[in-house]
Formats: C-alpha cells, structure tokens, sequence
C-alpha cells in the first residue's frame, strides 16, 4: 500500500467512527483529554511568562534593545506555548489516550472480525503497564527525532529541506501510533514492529499527511486508531492470502 492509500484509510477510520456511536464517544473523549492538558499547560506557561523571561532576558533599559526585546518576549511565548502543547499531547497520550487508543482499536477490529485476536488475556493493571510501555517510544521517539531535524534545519544549509522533512516526518510517526496498535497487542516484539513500519513508511506518510493540515488534524488525530486497525487488518489478511 502506498502513500494515496495511507489518505484513504485515514479518512475511512475517521468516516466509521463518525458513524459508530461508541467509537464517536471515545474519540470525542480523547479529544477533550488533550485539549484539556493543553489549555491547562498553555494557561500555566502565561502565567509565567515574565519571570521566565525575566530570568532570560531583564527589560533594557535603552530604548534602542527595548523593541527587539518586546520581539523575543512574543517570540518567547509562542515557544513556550509550543512547547506546552507538545508536552501536554505526550502526557495525555500516556496517561489517557494510550487506553482510549487501544479501546478503539478493540471495537474497531471486532466490528471487522468478530472478536479483537490477542495471545492471553491479562489483568488490568497489567495491561496498562504494558500499553504504557508500548506507548512511551512512540510518543517520544518521534518527538526527539522532530526537535533534531528542527535545529538541523535552523544550523545547517539544508534548512528548506528539513523544514519540510520535519512535518512529514512527525505525521508519519504518528501515522504509526495508530497502526501499530494492534501487533502491539498481540505481542509482536518491538524491533519487528519497527521494521513493518519502515517497509510501509510510504503508506504512513500518506497516512500522517492529514496531520499536518489545521483544524482537520485534531478530528482525524481523534479517530486515527480506526484508521490504523483497519489497515493492519487488511494488510494481515493479504499476508494470509500469499
């Protein structure tokens, strides 16, 4: 499958949760999760952002440095407020979305196959920690891996490049989030997950494409877990076949 394809089952994911009552429950809850922690990280960084900046940079007395230090004062926020929200997504994806995400696929594949296929079943608190740890390098991974081709972008002669790889690049990891979701759970180790993610990199950058564009990358980043499910499914059926 191939990078249009990626588009396509984005946008199927997010058409059956729109149309399934309790998939639509939870992506909506995952979506207030995140807005939630980031209206809440957003709000404390405002509330100290003159003492961080004071600690940075004290006002000037020169009214030659005033103005460019007005700049970097807005300059300062919108970090600060970015930082907030990418700090806030990863929390949220950890502590709430990472069982919300997995709830979505469970339903998602039952409605395709009749029952969700996983080894064993395991206790609660179990298969939290296990999810967890499932979730942690693919929520940070990509965000370190982003950072880096930022200030590679910023340092280097390549800058035009990497500002656009960048995007492209974090869409595509978390295209992954959600496709992995089911041979995460059925216990696939974390290398060859990895390795099926590379051989289908074209189709997760068509997948995460839709990430990138505002306003509809908060609902399709909603329902990505459906999307996700339903090409893993697809794809282990055409394994079968061969």
């Amino acid at each position: 499958m191939g990078f249009f394809s990626g588009i396509v089952y984005n946008l199927r994911g997010l058409m059956l949760g729109l149309r399934t009552p309790r998939l639509l429950i939870l992506g909506l809850v995952r979506l207030a999760a995140v807005l939630v922690l980031t209206v809440a990280a957003a709000s404390l960084v405002l509330v100290y952002h003159d003492e961080i900046l004071a600690l940075i940079w004290t006002r000037p007395a020169s009214m030659w440095l005033i103005w460019l230090w007005h700049l970097f004062s807005w300059l300062l926020g919108l970090l600060l407020l970015g930082v907030s929200a990418l700090a806030a997504y990863i929390v949220s994806q950890i502590l709430f979305s990472v069982v919300i995400m997995d709830a979505m696929s469970r339903l998602t594949e039952v409605r395709v196959r009749g029952a969700a296929r996983e080894p064993t079943q395991r206790p609660l608190f179990s298969h939290f920690f296990h999810l967890l740890r499932q979730e942690i390098p693919r929520s940070v991974f990509p965000v370190v891996l982003t950072l880096v081709l930022t200030v590679l972008a910023w340092l280097t002669p390549l800058g035009p490049v990497l500002t656009v790889a960048a995007p492209l690049v974090a869409g595509a990891f978390l295209a992954w989030d959600a496709t992995d979701l089911v041979p995460a759970r059925r216990l696939l180790p974390f290398g060859e997950r990895f390795r099926l993610f590379l051989r289908a990199l074209p189709f997760h950058l068509g997948f995460g494409l839709l990430f990138l564009v505002p306003l509809l990358n908060v609902l399709v980043l909603s329902f990505a877990p459906v999307g996700g499910t339903l090409y893993f499914l697809d794809r282990d059926d055409a394994d079968r076949e061969r």
